[in-house]
C-alpha cells in the first residue's frame, strides 16, 4: 500500500488569502474607522513608490459593499447650508447646543444694617453720613461661595486646636457652585428709637452684685428680645435678615453694663443661701404673669419700612420719627410700667419677679431648670450665663452693642480667634478720643509737637525756608488730629487759621529773585500743598469731613459686620450631602450601666429631648421617635464594645487664673464606638433606611449614661458621626471646661447633655456647625472666630440654651437645597461634557439635528427650575423651594437620560463603515498591482509535485 504522503496544495492558498486580507485592510481609508475622534489628517508629502499606506480617499478602486448592518446609513432631506456650517464649525455638540459647563450660581440674600445712635443723638454725638457708609461697605465682600468645612479634629497640642483633614475625599467640591449675593440695606433710625433704646437698658438694668458692689450691670436680654422683635414686626421686615448697630448714650452711673438671659452669680448665691423663704414666695405667685412683660406684645398696628426690599449692593434708607411715631408710644408706656414695677423693690422681689418671668418664659431650658430646682427647693445646679454686648434672637434679628461692655469669651488658652475686649468697634476709644479734646488740652499738645519738631534744629543756624517748612508740618499734623472733622471748632484752631494766611504770604516772597532755585523751588511746592488744603476753614464739603479715628472705626464696624454675615446669616457647613426627608426617625438608644426597668426611670427629661429634636425640622417635615434601652449587665457583646471604646488621655490644663494642672479624662473614642456598634448591627449599616426616595431617614442616637465623668473624644459631650450620633451622660453637674468667658471659666453639667446633642443631630442632619467656625477661602481650610458664639442656641457657647434661632432654620433649609443644586450641577455638567466629546460630523448632522428640540427643552427646563428656586430662597420662603427640590431631581436625570439616549444613538452611526471605499489615485498605485500580481504569481502558479525517494 501507496503511504506517501499527499501533496500539500492548501497553504499556498492559505497565504494568498492572507496576503489578499491584508491587502484590503490597507486600502480601506481611514475615514471608516469607528472612531470620530481619529480623523486622517492629509499631508504635503509625496508619496512612496513602495507605500500602500498613502491612498488617498480620491483613488476610488472598490465600488461593492465592505460591511453590511441590520440598519440602512441615515438619509434626510439637505438642511439649510447655513445651519450644516454652523453645526459643522462648532467642533462638538455641546458647542453647537451653545452649552457650557456651569461654573457657579447666585441665590440673593437680603440683609439690613440697622443704626440705632448714629444720627447725632446717641454715644459721642455721633453722626454716620451715607457717603462715608458706602465708601466703607461696598468694599465689604458681598458675594462669596458656600463653603463646606471638612471633618475636624484635634491637633497634637495640649490646647484643643482645631486640625482640618485635607487628604479625605469629598462627595460635593467644598467651595460650592452657589454662591450667595448679600443684598445690604443700611437703615438709620431716628430720635425717637434711639431713646427708646436707651431707656430700655437704663429700666432694665441691675446690679450684677446684689450687695451693691462694682460697677458692672446686667441687662435683661428676654426683655430686649420682645423690644426687638416688636420693631422688627412693626416695620414688617421679618423678609430679611436685620443686624442691629447700637450706639445708646452712656449713663455715668453705668459705667459697663452688658446682657444677659437669667441670673448672676450673686443672684445665685442670695437664692441658695435663702432657699426656704424664697421657694415659698416664688410658688405663690408662679401662676401670675405681670402685664408689662407682654406688653410690648400687644402692639398690633403696623408701619411698613419698604414694599420690597431693594435687593442692591448697597442701599441707604433714613426712618423719619413719624414713621415710628406708635410704636414709640407703646414702648414708652410698657417701659414705664416695668419702672414703676421694680421702683423701690427690694432684692428678694426682684428676684423673685425675674424668677417668675422665666417659670413662664419660651424658653423650654430654663423652664426645666428653675421648675427642677423650684420643686426640689436646691438651687445648686443653676449656673449664670456669660454677660455679651451680642445676642442673637430666636427670630431673624442679632444685634450688638457698642457702647456696652467690653467683654471676652473663647478658649481659655491656646485658641485662636477668641473674642477680646479689643474685637469690636469702640466709640468712646475712637471718636470719643478726638471730640473731647479741650482748649487748654490743645493748646498742650501743639506746644509738645513745637518742641519735638524744633528740638531737632539744636543752635545750629538754618534757613528762613527751612524754619518755615518745619512750621507748616506742625500745623498740618494737628489740624488733622484735632480740628478736621470737629461739631464744636476750637478757638485755637482759627488762631492757626490765620496763622497759615501769613505763612502763605512769607513763601509768596520767596519768588523774588533774590533767592535762589532751590528755595524758590521749596516755597513753590509748599504753595502747592497749601492750595489743596481746607484745614481750618468752614466751606470744606461734608461728604470729605474724614479723619483718621472715623476712618479707623469704620473699617473696624465693616469687619465686625462682614463676620457677622459669614457666622450668622450664611455660615459655613460641615462637609456632606445633605438631604431634605419628610420624616426624620429618632432613634434613641440609652446604653446604661444596670438595667432600668422603665423608660421614665432614666435620668433623662425624654420629653425636653423630643422637643428640642423636634425643633431641628422645618415645617414641612414630621418627626418620630423610638426609644430603646440596652442594659450593658445583660449584653455581653455591648459591654466588650463599650470597655474597648473607653479609653484615658492625661490632659494639660492652664487654668484662666495661670494655675497648671494635669487631669486624666475618661473618654469614648467615636472612631471605635462607631466600628463596634456596627459590627454589633445585625442589618449592616446604621445610616438611615429609605422606605421610598427622599421619604424617610432614621437617625440612630446613642445615649451613653455612665457614674463617672465621661466625654467623647477628650472634650466633648457629643459628637455627630457619619451614621450615627454619640451623647455620653455622666453625674458631674460642674465640669470645668477648657472655655472661659470673662475671666471665669465655664461650667458644663455632664448630667443634661441636651445641648450638646441637639448641636450634634443638627450637624448631622443639616450640617450645622458651631458658631465660631467657618471656611477660610484664603486659607482653604477652617477658621475660628468666637465674637458671634451668642444666644440661647445649641451652638453658643456663652448660653445655656438650646432654643434653635430663625437664622439656624433657614441654614438648614438652604444646606438642604444647596446640596440638591450642587448635586444637580454636577451631573448636568457631567451630561455637558460628555456632549463636548461627540464631534460634529456630516454623518451625525440629521440625528442631533432631531435630538436638538428635546435635550434644549430638558435642560432650559432644569435652568427655569434653578431661577424660580433662586429666587424664591431669596425672598427667605424657603418652604416653596423645598417643594421644587424633588422636581429639580427628576428634571435633571431627564436631562442626563436624554443626552445618554441621544450620544447612544450616535455610536452605531460611527461604527457604520462607508459602501464605497475612496482610494486616491497616484503614480504608487500601478506599481503596487503590478507587485502585488506578481506575488500572487508566484505563489499560485502550478508547482509539479516531487516524487518521493526512498
Amino acid at each position: 500500500m501507496d503511504r506517501r504522503p499527499l501533496p500539500r496544495r492548501r497553504r499556498p492558498f492559505f497565504i494568498a488569502a492572507v496576503i489578499i486580507s491584508s491587502l484590503l485592510l490597507v486600502f480601506l481609508p481611514q475615514s471608516a474607522s469607528g472612531s470620530p475622534s481619529r480623523t486622517r489628517r492629509p499631508t504635503s508629502k509625496p508619496s512612496s513608490v513602495f507605500s500602500l499606506f498613502n491612498l488617498k480617499q480620491k483613488s476610488r478602486f472598490w465600488s461593492e459593499s465592505v460591511i453590511r448592518n441590520d440598519f440602512d446609513d441615515l438619509e434626510s432631506p439637505v438642511a439649510a447650508k447655513t445651519t450644516f456650517a454652523n453645526f459643522t464649525a462648532a467642533g462638538n455638540v455641546a458647542n453647537y447646543l451653545k452649552l457650557l459647563p456651569i461654573e457657579s450660581m447666585y441665590l440673593p440674600v437680603p440683609v439690613n444694617f440697622i443704626f440705632v445712635g448714629f444720627d447725632g443723638n446717641g454715644n459721642q454725638e455721633f453722626k454716620l453720613h451715607p457717603e462715608e457708609l458706602e465708601r466703607w461697605f461696598t468694599k465689604i465682600d458681598h458675594v462669596f461661595a458656600h463653603a463646606r468645612v471638612p471633618q475636624t479634629g484635634e491637633t497634637l497640642t495640649p490646647f484643643y486646636k482645631i486640625s482640618v483633614d485635607k487628604e479625605q475625599r469629598h462627595h460635593l467640591p467644598l467651595v460650592s457652585h452657589v454662591n450667595y449675593n448679600l443684598s445690604v440695606h443700611a437703615i438709620q433710625m431716628g430720635e425717637k428709637v434711639t431713646s427708646i433704646f436707651e431707656k430700655a437698658v437704663s429700666v432694665l438694668a441691675r446690679k450684677d452684685e446684689v450687695s451693691g458692689d462694682g460697677d458692672v450691670w446686667q441687662v435683661d436680654v428676654d426683655m430686649m428680645d420682645v423690644l426687638f422683635s416688636s420693631l422688627v414686626g412693626y416695620l414688617e421686615i421679618e423678609s430679611a435678615y436685620n443686624i442691629f448697630v447700637l450706639n445708646p448714650k452712656r449713663d455715668a452711673k453705668r459705667v459697663k453694663y452688658g446682657y444677659r438671659r437669667g441670673l448672676s452669680d450673686s443672684e445665685m448665691r442670695y437664692l441658695r443661701g435663702n432657699a426656704s423663704v424664697m421657694q415659698g414666695k416664688i410658688v405663690e405667685s408662679a401662676g401670675r404673669v405681670p402685664d408689662t412683660v407682654v406688653a410690648l406684645d400687644k402692639i398690633k398696628s403696623k408701619r411698613p419700612l419698604y414694599e420690597k426690599h431693594p435687593m442692591a449692593k448697597f442701599a441707604w434708607s433714613v426712618t423719619e420719627d413719624t414713621d415710628t411715631v406708635e410704636w414709640y408710644n407703646a414702648c414708652e408706656q410698657a417701659l414705664d410700667n416695668v419702672e414703676k414695677l421694680y421702683q423701690g423693690k427690694e432684692t428678694a422681689d426682684i428676684i423673685q419677679n425675674k424668677f417668675v418671668q422665666l417659670l413662664n418664659g419660651k424658653h423650654e431650658d430654663m423652664k426645666l431648670l428653675y421648675n427642677k430646682g423650684l420643686k426640689s427647693g436646691d438651687f445648686s445646679d443653676l449656673h449664670a450665663e456669660c454677660l455679651t454686648d451680642t445676642w442673637i434672637g430666636k427670630e431673624r434679628w442679632a444685634f450688638i452693642d457698642l457702647s456696652a461692655g467690653p467683654f471676652s469669651w473663647g478658649p481659655a488658652v491656646g485658641g485662636e480667634g477668641v473674642r477680646t475686649e479689643l474685637s469690636t468697634p469702640n466709640v468712646q476709644k475712637t471718636i470719643g478720643a478726638v471730640s473731647e479734646i479741650t482748649e487748654d488740652e490743645a493748646e498742650d499738645h501743639l506746644q509738645e509737637a513745637i518742641q519735638e519738631k524744633f528740638a531737632v534744629f539744636g543752635d545750629k543756624d538754618h534757613q528762613a525756608i527751612d524754619i518755615l517748612l518745619a512750621e507748616i508740618d506742625i500745623y498740618e499734623l494737628f489740624a488733622f488730629k484735632h480740628c478736621k472733622g470737629r461739631k464744636v471748632k476750637l478757638a485755637l484752631c482759627e488762631e492757626l487759621d490765620e496763622r497759615m494766611r501769613d505763612l502763605k504770604n512769607e513763601l509768596q516772597s520767596f519768588e523774588g529773585e533774590e533767592y535762589d532755585d532751590s528755595h524758590k523751588k521749596k516755597a513753590v511746592d509748599a504753595l502747592k500743598r497749601m492750595e489743596n488744603w481746607n484745614l481750618f476753614s468752614d466751606t470744606q464739603e461734608e461728604f470729605q469731613n474724614y479723619t483718621v479715628a472715623r476712618d479707623t472705626f469704620l473699617s473696624h464696624l465693616g469687619a465686625t459686620l462682614w463676620g457677622s454675615m459669614r457666622h450668622i446669616i450664611s455660615p459655613s457647613v460641615a462637609d456632606g450631602a445633605f438631604h431634605h426627608y419628610d420624616t426624620i426617625s429618632f432613634q434613641l438608644f440609652f446604653i446604661t450601666q444596670e438595667k432600668v426597668r422603665h423608660m421614665k426611670q432614666l435620668p433623662v427629661d425624654l420629653k425636653a429631648l423630643q422637643h428640642g429634636l423636634s425643633s431641628l425640622l422645618l415645617p414641612s417635615q414630621t418627626p418620630a421617635f423610638s426609644q430603646n434601652m440596652l442594659p450593658l449587665s445583660e449584653d455581653p457583646a455591648l459591654a466588650m464594645a463599650f470597655s474597648v471604646a473607653r479609653r484615658a488621655a492625661a490632659v494639660p490644663l492652664l487654668l484662666v487664673n495661670g494655675t497648671y494642672r494635669k487631669t486624666v479624662r475618661a473618654y469614648l473614642d467615636s472612631s471605635i464606638v462607631q466600628y463596634q456598634l456596627q459590627r454589633l448591627n445585625d442589618q449592616g449599616s446604621l445610616k438611615g433606611k429609605l422606605a421610598h426616595s427622599r421619604s424617610t431617614l432614621e437617625v440612630p442616637i446613642f445615649w451613653f449614661i455612665h457614674g463617672e465623668p465621661l466625654l467623647v473624644d477628650k472634650h466633648y459631650q457629643a459628637k455627630a458621626l457619619s451614621d450615627m450620633v454619640i451623647v455620653v451622660q455622666s453625674d458631674s453637674s460642674s465640669w470645668e471646661s477648657h472655655l472661659q468667658c470673662n475671666g471665669q471659666p465655664l461650667f458644663w453639667d455632664l448630667r443634661r447633655p441636651i445641648k450638646a446633642a441637639l448641636a450634634a443631630a443638627s450637624e448631622h442632619l443639616a450640617g450645622l456647625l458651631p458658631l465660631h467656625l467657618a471656611y477660610s477661602h484664603a486659607r482653604e481650610t477652617a477658621i475660628e472666630d468666637w465674637m458671634w458664639s451668642v444666644g440661647c442656641n445649641p451652638h453658643s457657647i456663652t448660653s445655656q440654651g438650646w432654643t434653635l434661632s430663625q437664622f439656624q432654620s433657614d441654614t438648614i433649609a438652604r444646606s438642604y437645597i444647596i446640596t440638591t443644586l450642587d448635586e444637580s450641577i454636577q451631573i448636568v455638567n457631567s451630561a455637558i461634557h460628555l456632549l463636548g466629546l461627540e464631534r460634529t460630523t456630516e454623518k451625525t448632522f440629521q440625528l442631533v439635528l432631531s435630538e436638538e428640540r428635546d435635550l434644549l427643552n430638558k435642560y432650559n427646563y432644569v435652568v427655569s427650575l434653578w431661577k424660580r428656586i433662586s429666587t424664591t430662597t431669596g425672598e427667605l420662603r424657603y418652604a416653596d423651594a423645598m417643594r421644587m427640590l424633588h422636581t429639580l431631581e427628576d428634571a435633571s436625570k431627564q436631562f442626563v437620560d436624554q443626552v445618554n439616549a441621544t450620544i447612544a444613538s450616535l455610536h452605531p452611526i460611527h461604527c457604520t463603515k462607508e459602501r464605497r471605499v475612496h482610494v486616491e489615485y497616484n503614480l504608487s498605485t500601478i506599481p503596487a498591482f503590478l507587485v502585488v500580481l506578481g506575488v500572487l504569481y508566484l505563489v499560485l502558479r502550478p508547482r509539479r509535485p516531487k516524487p518521493k525517494v526512498n
